[in-house]
């Protein structure tokens, strides 16, 4: 391998990982911000008594709600596509190599896996 390429790919892997740490920290620092705040506000509310305070409890209770639809729905599509993808490496591999396409049985039975535990067992949410 020429020393110029070895170079070039050594440089441009050390550039994508300090990026990826950079970005993972500036998300995590971020996320930590927001919940500094979050626990300031109700620390506040928690400390005073009235209508306003009941107003935000109600938008912490909604912001709540949503983040449980969310992940609900999350879980859903991540069934979905889990499945979709078994399926279709199934059919791949029959194409290619008839004893092979069980193999595509692994992600089909996760993805039915977090569907069954989506309709049946995880909490509906409000």
């Amino acid at each position: 391998m020429d020393i110029g390429l070895a170079l070039f790919i050594s440089v441009g892997a050390l550039a994508l990982f300090t990026f990826l740490a950079v970005a993972a920290y500036s998300e995590n620092r971020t996320k930590e911000r927001t919940e500094f705040h979050r626990a300031e506000t109700l620390r506040k509310v928690a400390e005073q008594t009235g209508e306003g305070a009941e107003k935000v409890l109600e938008v912490i209770r909604e912001e709540e709600r949503i983040a449980q639809r969310k992940r609900h729905e999350g879980l859903k599509l991540g069934g979905l596509i889990t499945t979709m993808v078994g399926l279709g490496l199934g059919i791949f591999l029959y194409t290619m190599a008839r004893e092979a396409f069980t193999v595509a049985a692994i992600p089909l039975l996760i993805g039915l896996a977090m569907l069954v535990y989506v309709v049946l067992l995880a909490p509906q949410p409000e």
